[in-house]
């Protein structure tokens, strides 16, 4: 089929996500609970719920519009495969280190977003021979009859089912390191198929595509809406139970819950339409972070990391060894008076966020310049072409 052009909408609304990311990571390093009794720090990891479903989904419609692109499906299969197994690399070594900036690799290594998504571009690489039907009953029946995987999970050895379901901590061997896996492998591969399945709809004429996308997404959030509505009525709230609001918001990230994924990937479709047409400042700054996703995923942690030293020195006079401990999942408690103010968080995330642009920014150039370069030199090298009857 002809090759699609870059769809901007996707480019933005995933960057948008990456920002986003980037507080929660600063709230890593500043000892904030992730969510709490205050509406100020329960929105700061709220809003943070939406990135990895956004990451798993448009992977799959990045693949989708990849494969596209180069016309074969073997091409796009051993593609993924490739990219997915680098992805567990960079995991397991480049981004462990940048999260706690020690080599302890014999007592712990994480398995998290970046590892879910490389495993599930692998089993991708087998979805994608199937009927796009297929694909799509596949991804929206794990999302949907995920607990069945729990099921299975039991039956399974304790590594298996952390892998596949439960995530959480075991140990590797009887002395072998604590694997944290943050992220298991259901839903998220149903997250990733149902994307790659949304794909067909991202190639139709633009007012078809917007008219799907409103109906798929508001849909979807008004389902969440209703089905999470009731069951905050159904449940009687203690004494000293936060608000019904933070109750029907604070849905079930690990494993990602029906309700959790419908309450991100709603809205979030929903905003494809109005992503395709954001212009000016904003638009092309989150255009750009969209644009170079693993670049900016590779940097941003180690930058932030290193932000934290920084703040540290500057508070307390010395590097706080609590900031070499296994984060994000296993790091030692919270020293006293070490926490940051809101305040300091937003604004170590805004400088953050400022120097990434500069860097991403430099990076997509550069790219697009290569692949132009490239472009140019598989023209030059397949000769001068055919002049068409209207030219002679």
């Amino acid at each position: 089929m002809p090759p699609t052009p870059r769809l901007r909408s996707i480019d933005v609304l995933r960057g948008l996500v990456m920002v986003l990311m980037a507080i929660d990571h600063v709230r890593v390093y500043s000892g904030q609970p992730a969510g709490g009794p205050t509406a100020g720090i329960f929105f700061t990891r709220w809003v943070t719920h939406f990135c990895a479903p956004a990451f798993a989904f448009f992977a799959g419609t990045s693949a989708f519009l990849y494969g596209r692109r180069l016309g074969h499906t073997g091409a796009l299969a051993r593609a993924l495969v490739t990219r997915g197994l680098v992805l567990v690399v960079l995991e397991l070594t480049v981004i462990r280190v940048a999260w706690t900036f020690n080599l302890d690799f014999a007592h712990y290594l994480l398995a998290g977003v970046i590892w879910m998504l490389g495993v599930c571009m692998v089993l991708l690489a087998a979805l994608v021979w199937l009927p796009m039907t297929a694909v799509a009953v596949f991804g929206l029946s794990v999302i949907f009859a995920q607990n069945l995987a729990g099921l299975v999970a039991q039956t399974l050895p304790e590594w298996a089912a952390r892998f596949l379901y439960f995530g959480g901590v075991f140990t590797l061997g009887a002395d072998g390191p604590a694997v944290a896996v943050l992220y298991s492998i259901v839903p998220w591969i149903g997250v990733m198929a149902a994307g790659y399945a949304f794909g067909a709809i991202m190639v139709r004429e633009p007012d078809q595509r917007d008219r799907i996308c409103l109906r798929i997404g508001l849909a979807a959030t008004a389902l969440f809406l209703v089905v999470g509505g009731i069951s905050v009525l159904m449940q009687p709230a203690g004494p000293d139970a936060p608000p019904a609001l933070f109750r029907l918001l604070n849905q079930q990230k690990y494993p990602a819950s029906q309700l959790f994924l419908l309450m991100t990937l709603g809205p979030t479709i929903a905003l494809l339409p109005q992503a395709e047409r954001a212009r000016g400042v904003v638009g092309d700054v989150l255009a750009v972070f969209g644009r170079v996703p693993l670049f900016y995923y590779l940097l941003h942690i180690p930058l932030i990391h290193a932000a934290a030293l920084v703040v540290s020195l500057a508070r307390e006079g010395r590097v706080n060894p609590w900031l070499f401990g296994n984060h994000p999942m296993m790091p030692p408690p919270v020293p006293n008076g070490y926490r940051w103010s809101l305040p300091l968080l937003y604004l170590v995330f805004a400088i953050v966020v400022a120097i990434l642009y500069v860097a991403c920014r430099w990076f997509a150039q550069w790219k697009a310049r290569r692949q132009a370069a490239s472009h140019v030199k598989e023209l030059s090298s397949a000769g001068p072409q055919p002049r068409t009857a209207q030219q002679l």
